[in-house]
């Protein structure tokens, strides 16, 4: 039985011909800025991170993040890194589902800041005194 163990792992190593070694893994890094909203309060950082860490999803598992993505945060901004392939948008995807269920999609937007990076604003919101005459 030994002889086919070895023939076994022979036949395994010919699958991986046609494939490049997969020794060096690229992994992303992201950032979601909250600065402006954490400053004035508006924004819980503790529980954003909780919510992406049960809602990303890896091989269509919510929660099950294993070595493959770590969320991380630091006193304003939140830090993913994750083993490609991994995608932006679906970090915005993901932080408006957020700040909708906690009615904070109202007042706030992500907008991207860098290849790399989100950073959540306040919408701008002009207001004419001129208006409110009429």
């Amino acid at each position: 039985s030994s002889s086919s163990k070895v023939e076994m792992a022979k036949g395994a190593s010919k699958g991986n011909k046609g494939k490049k070694p997969s020794a060096k893994k690229q992994v992303l890094h992201y950032v979601i800025d909250c600065e402006i909203p954490v400053a004035d309060g508006t924004l819980n950082v503790e529980a954003f991170e909780k919510y992406l860490q049960e809602r990303i999803k890896v091989n269509g598992k919510a929660g099950v993040l294993g070595d493959k993505v770590t969320v991380s945060r630091d006193k304003a901004s939140i830090h993913i890194n994750a083993v490609a392939p991994f995608s932006k948008r679906y970090l915005k995807y993901l932080s408006k589902k957020y700040l909708k269920s906690a009615n904070l999609r109202d007042y706030l937007r992500l907008s991207a800041t860098g290849k790399d990076t989100y950073t959540v604003k306040y919408y701008d919101i002009q207001q004419d005194e001129d208006e409110d005459e009429d």
